[in-house]
């Protein structure tokens, strides 16, 4: 049975720069995993409507993950919503989902009951937003938490070493990456933090 990866996420999941290709297309492809990807552009993770990361996860019919990727949206940081605070609790229904730190727990409570499959978020690379940095910062303290990788783009060295000929070949603005940024960039480091996850699976 081919592994199931659950994708959520908005406009770089989705690969709006890409012809609507990322970096989950290439690699489930590439791999034979299968692909649920829940991507809208322009969604948020704090709960503001029916497009929210919150609301498209209740409405994803499956019945089984091997394993859960959601995007730390930077559309939250460019609407400057309210960021919040890690809570003492692990009940679903604690969690205020209008802030972001709200909003990621929310969703990992529900993965948790729903599929109880690991689960990872993974972050832009580096650009100029006080706001997002502060979002990464509070994902590492919520993930030390729960217990979950973060494919952490924003501070890895090798990315923010990148020349400035390949950044312009990979991104297409300092959000969404190409398809080459895909393939080449993104796409090589996301891939083996996956195979780790799912290795690690199998040999418990």
């Amino acid at each position: 049975m081919s592994k199931r990866i659950i994708f959520l996420g908005s406009s770089v999941t989705y690969g709006s720069a890409a012809g609507g290709v990322s970096f989950a297309d290439i690699i489930c492809e590439k791999n034979g995993y299968e692909m649920i990807k829940e991507a809208v552009s322009g969604t948020t993770l704090v709960d503001e409507d029916d497009r929210s990361y919150v609301s498209r996860l209740r409405n994803i019919n499956t019945d089984r993950a091997d394993l859960f990727i959601c995007q730390l949206s930077t559309n939250d940081a460019s609407y400057k919503n309210p960021l919040g605070s890690v809570s003492d609790s692990r009940d679903i229904d604690s969690f205020d989902v209008n802030t972001v730190a709200g909003a990621i727990e929310y969703i990992l409570a529900y993965v948790t009951e729903k599929w109880a499959c690991p689960m990872a978020f993974y972050t832009g690379t580096r650009y100029k937003s006080k706001e997002y940095e502060a979002m990464v910062g509070l994902l590492k303290d919520i993930a030390h938490k729960w217990d979950i990788t973060v494919m952490d783009l924003w501070n890895e060295p090798s990315f923010n070493a990148v020349s400035d000929e390949d950044y312009e070949r990979y991104m297409a603005d300092p959000i969404h990456p190409t398809l080459a940024g895909y393939k080449e960039w993104w796409g090589p480091f996301i891939e083996k933090s996956i195979k780790k996850i799912l290795n690690e699976q199998e040999d418990l």
